[in-house]
């Protein structure tokens, strides 16, 4: 079976999606991470976006778009929260998901940043293979 990485759109009032810093590399990602063993999406989803953003919503404000090709190892699922104007300020954002540094082995969080972004952002930021896919989806 193929591993499929969940994440999650969180999109603000102006239509703008939330892209969280890829701690030591030029990249911006959409919070998402691997599906464990008896996790459904959703809740891979879920933790996913509390672990690389601290941010938690009830499952009602998710909104499944569905799987998608992503690489030929990898399948991802998304899903979309509509934040309106809740999610002014991003300051409180934090990320509790941790992997040791590679040179010194101390824990490092896997996120160093956060970032509202519109769709011509998504183009410099992400990865070439997320931003094609972020911008081939509705939102």
């Amino acid at each position: 079976m193929t591993p499929v990485s969940c994440g999650t759109l969180v999109i603000n009032d102006e239509g703008k999606i939330l892209l969280c810093h890829v701690t030591h590399t030029r990249h911006w990602d959409i919070p998402k991470g691997m599906q464990d063993e008896g996790e459904t999406t959703l809740e891979a989803a879920r933790r996913e976006l509390f672990e690389e953003a601290g941010l938690g919503f009830d499952e009602d404000r998710f909104q499944d778009l569905g799987t998608f090709d992503y690489r030929r190892d990898k399948r991802l699922h998304l899903y979309r929260v509509d934040v309106g104007a809740d999610l002014c300020t991003l300051d409180h954002l934090n990320c509790t998901s941790m992997f040791p540094h590679r040179v010194t082995g101390k824990p490092t969080p896997e996120v160093d940043g956060y970032q509202w972004c519109t769709r011509d952002d998504i183009r410099t930021l992400c990865w070439p293979r997320m931003g094609q896919l972020l911008l081939s989806l509705d939102w």
